[in-house]
């Protein structure tokens, strides 16, 4: 080698270290900056571009990585992980195609207000658009699906590039957790070489390098008191009030709503996924067996409210928003931080407030009750229902020997051990949970992907929050789910062990296998028999089994109840991911359905006449 060739060598090998020093400088800085700001994990996928963000975030000590080969599956158990812990995790992609799989899994953290940290690696700007490899359109990639959405400048050192960076790890943390949580996206244009040397990042000013470089407060979204007196009086003078409360996750809105329900004397009509049907909290003026009764005109009919207090997202149970939209002249109060959760468009008035906040101000806001009232049986027709309903409920699914896909949420209500996690896979599962899954004192968690309501990517975020979760999970999913999402089973194999920072994924997975599209068999499209297998039914045929032993998970077959129950138990009580396959036959299962309600409209009917309450 010339003398002039080893200069040039030497000088392309110090432009390296220069790039790699840089690297470590900007994408080190916002890497630490996520962890400051309360980031303790993140999914990363293969791929050449995005080695900076892989790479600093593995050698960040705060912050755990969770390797994922499929980028749908990683943003999935990425979602489930920050849906368990109410707190952001970030994904990390490549470029290219990679980062559209995120798509799905973006959609459903935004309708689901989970916060999300969606981190794509991008081709430099002077190789958009002129035929470079794995280069496409990704500025504002997921549209309106992000609360926010920012291409981050080209890596540069010095202390104005780490004060840039710093800020805007922190702006992105902050933004996804903050007020309505939901996912953000920063896509990182990255020029080769692409491996950052290794080192601290500068923090770029004094800090303690444990308190976030930009500290960011939420300021409650709690009312004036003198802000809500009329409504305050109006209930007070309501003796035919309701509270609804849709899916949400909220740790201190349980008992808020139940101070200002026992207050009130209202019913509480308690969505499965609200967090309220299950807990110390619990107690009479719970209503669970809404979904059943509700079906009964006469009913529905009878019990007009005056005032219906609306909380969370749409409710999952039909029969309740017919209900709501049955009686719409009622005053319909709808309480949420930001957004319209009223498919139905029967609310009279939104509040936008933290519901929590909002009923505690509410309590405090309410008039003294008058000494003596007449008696209302608003409340407790109500209470009579439910129980009349719940225990028809019980009485037809202990006749049935059978296993059925009812009987499984039923029988899981009873196995549960406290501190549980139940996660329902979307269609069949999710209903079936809200309608059979009855009201009690024992903590149980329940979770789902209903902000889109997709069945893809569910098994992802069932092993997701599994991974972050303090007891066991349970994960009840329909075939068609799980078969969209086998891909997500990689994960319980390869997070098996986690060196010891972490216990192992801990999940039974229910697989109720239909053979196909279960729901459809209850919904009008199954009265067109010439194409319903082709277009509906859809049957697949598959073995589960083989893909559970190719993720080398345990499987096991429960042909009765008691295979059933000693299967959940052996599965809760042990370490690592079991399947746990339930094998129903669709039409059968759409006939129980309609015999448990036939028999719900019956004992209710022999109970005394409702007559219109007022």
């Amino acid at each position: 080698m010339s003398e002039t060739e080893a200069d040039a060598v030497g000088a392309e090998r110090q432009r390296d270290l220069n790039a790699g020093e840089t690297l470590r400088d900007f994408a080190g800085a916002f890497v630490d900056e996520l962890a400051r700001s309360g980031v303790r994990h993140a999914c990363v996928c293969p791929g050449s571009r995005s080695t900076p963000l892989a790479l600093l975030l593995r050698r960040h000590r705060d912050i755990r990585v969770w390797t994922h080969l499929d980028e749908r599956s990683a943003a999935f158990f990425a979602l489930g992980m920050a849906k368990a812990l109410r707190e952001p995790v970030a994904v990390v992609s490549t470029s290219g195609t990679a980062a559209v799989n995120f798509a799905p899994a973006v959609a459903e953290a935004r309708y689901g207000r989970v916060p999300l940290i969606v981190l794509t690696a991008d081709r430099p700007p002077e190789l958009r658009e002129v035929g470079a490899n794995q280069t496409i359109d990704q500025v504002r990639l997921y549209g309106t699906h992000v609360k926010w959405s920012v291409e981050a400048a080209l890596p540069e050192s010095g202390e104005d590039a780490v004060r840039y960076v710093r800020f805007l790890a922190c702006r992105a943390a902050a933004l996804a957790s903050s007020d309505t949580p939901g996912p953000v996206h920063v896509n990182f244009p990255f020029r080769e070489p692409l491996v950052p040397v290794s080192g601290t990042a500068p923090m770029g000013r004094d800090a303690d390098g444990q308190t976030p470089y930009v500290t960011v407060r939420q300021a409650a979204r709690r009312p004036d008191p003198a802000d809500l007196a009329d409504l305050a009086a109006g209930l007070r003078d309501a003796h035919r009030g309701l509270i609804v409360c849709g899916p949400r996750d909220d740790a201190g809105l349980p008992e808020a709503v139940m101070s200002l329900a026992r207050e009130l004397g209202y019913p509480v009509l308690a969505d499965v996924l609200s967090q309220l049907r299950c807990g110390p909290h619990y107690g009479p003026l719970i209503i669970d067996a809404y979904d059943a009764f509700l079906r009964d005109e006469e009913a529905a009919g009878s019990l007009a409210p005056e005032v219906v207090l609306r909380f969370g997202a749409a409710p999952t149970s039909k029969p309740l928003l017919l209900y709501l939209k049955r009686h719409a002249r009622a005053r319909q109060v709808l309480v949420d931080e930001a957004g319209w959760n009223d498919p139905a468009l029967v609310a009279s008035e939104v509040i936008h407030a933290d519901p929590a906040s909002f009923c505690r101000t509410l309590l405090a806001a309410l008039p003294p009750a008058a000494r003596e009232e007449t008696h209302d049986p608003w409340a407790g027709r109500w209470q009579e229902l439910n129980e009349r309903t719940r225990a028809a409920l019980a009485s037809h699914l202990s006749a049935d020997p059978g296993v059925s896909e009812p009987g499984v949420i039923a029988e899981l209500a009873g196995l549960l051990p406290p501190g549980a996690t139940l996660f329902a896979g979307n269609s069949m599962p999710m209903r079936d949970l809200d309608a059979f899954f009855p009201g009690g004192s024992r903590p149980v968690r329940f979770l789902a992907n209903r902000g889109a309501s997709g069945i893809d990517g569910v098994v992802s975020s069932a092993l997701g929050a599994s991974a972050v979760g303090p007891g066991p999970l349970v994960l009840v999913i329909g075939d068609l789910s799980f078969y969209h999402d086998m891909n997500g089973l990689l994960a319980a194999r390869r997070f098996a062990q986690t060196g010891g920072r972490l216990p192992g994924l801990r999940a039974t997975i229910v697989l109720l296998n239909n053979d196909g599209g279960g729901i459809f068999s209850l919904l009008p499209q199954a009265e067109d028999f010439e194409h319903f297998e082709e277009l509906f039914g859809t049957p697949h045929g598959l073995d589960f089994r083989h893909a559970a032993q190719m993720y080398g998970l345990a499987y096991r077959r429960a042909d009765c109840w008691d295979d059933f129950r000693a299967a959940v138990r052996e599965s809760i009580a042990s370490e690592g991911v079991s399947v746990l396959e339930i094998r129903t036959d669709r039409r059968a299962n759409a006939r129980l359905h309609r015999e448990i309600w036939q028999g719900a409209a019956q004992a209710i009917r022999q109970s005394a006449t409702p007559g219109r309450t007022s």
